[in-house]
């Protein structure tokens, strides 16, 4: 999904394009969203051509109605003119100390498999022992670095990729989620130039046609990794903190991995340190 802020044929001023690119990704009418959040799509409608200057409380609510990331709904507090509302806080800063030691306790948990926090861009954070064996099992030692970014340690020819048997539809579910969570804003040049790299890296890959409804690969994916006479599959599972009110909070992504069946379970330890 992306979320572009260029000038529309119907004008606006800059928050009232930010709420309509919002709303357009997410398929709602005027209406719909006028429903959702209590106001009139008379309302909905000024505000998005710049007829009606909204107020922060309306913004929120509209945020709210939108599922707008915390990010994001700081950047459309600026356009309409107001200050951000949602702290942005380092993971690595002292007052995060408590939330730190409670993401390594749940990481550590999940011993002896693999489960590590990512931020955003897929950079890994924290992680157990398993996560560190795993990135060393199936990368070159290039690409294992103290943050090392998991998506271009699958994706790069030296990382996991190599020894991915079902490395189409495991690259065509990263690359979409990379895209629906890095594409949302073009001025993000980070987010850009990883997308860029790991679309690069990827090649041409065959598009599925969109399905109705979330297959179970969209929610859980299966990885099947062999490495010389080692089979191991695995599934991976992303979870996310609950209603958090800091920006970094709420982009981490805490992602564990399982073995999806009795042999694998068995060869798990082998595939490690091997």
């Amino acid at each position: 999904m992306q979320v572009s802020t260029a000038a529309s044929p119907t004008g606006g001023t800059a928050v009232g394009r930010l709420l309509r690119a919002w709303r357009s990704a997410r398929g709602l009418s005027q209406l719909d969203l006028a429903m959702e959040a209590g106001f009139s799509a008379r309302h909905v409608s000024f505000i998005e051509t710049g007829r009606a200057r909204p107020s922060k409380d309306a913004l929120l609510v509209l945020a709210e109605a939108l599922e707008v990331p915390l990010r994001e709904r700081n950047r459309l507090l600026e356009a309409g003119g107001f200050a951000p509302l949602y702290r942005q806080t380092s993971l690595a800063a002292d007052e995060m100390g408590h939330i730190r030691g409670l993401l390594q306790f749940i990481v550590d948990r999940h011993m002896p498999y693999a489960a590590l926090v990512l931020d955003r861009y897929s950079n890994c954070l924290l992680g157990n022992a398993a996560s560190s064996a795993l990135a060393r099992a199936v990368a070159d030692p290039s690409l294992v670095t103290e943050h090392a970014n998991f998506l271009r340690i699958a994706f790069h020819p030296l990382g996991a990729r190599r020894f991915i048997v079902n490395w189409e539809d495991t690259s065509r579910h990263l690359l979409g989620r990379a895209e629906r969570e890095l594409g949302v804003r073009p001025d993000d040049e980070p987010a850009m130039t990883l997308l860029r790299e790991l679309h690069d890296l990827a090649g041409p890959l065959e598009r599925p046609r969109h399905a109705a409804s979330v297959a179970p690969g969209d929610v859980l994916l299966p990885i099947h990794f062999r490495r010389d006479d080692l089979d191991v599959r695995i599934f991976s599972a992303i979870m996310t903190l609950g209603t958090p009110q800091d920006v970094t909070l709420q982009e981490l992504r805490i992602e564990t991995f399982f073995p999806a069946d009795e042999v694998s379970e068995r060869n798990w330890s082998r595939f490690l340190s091997s």
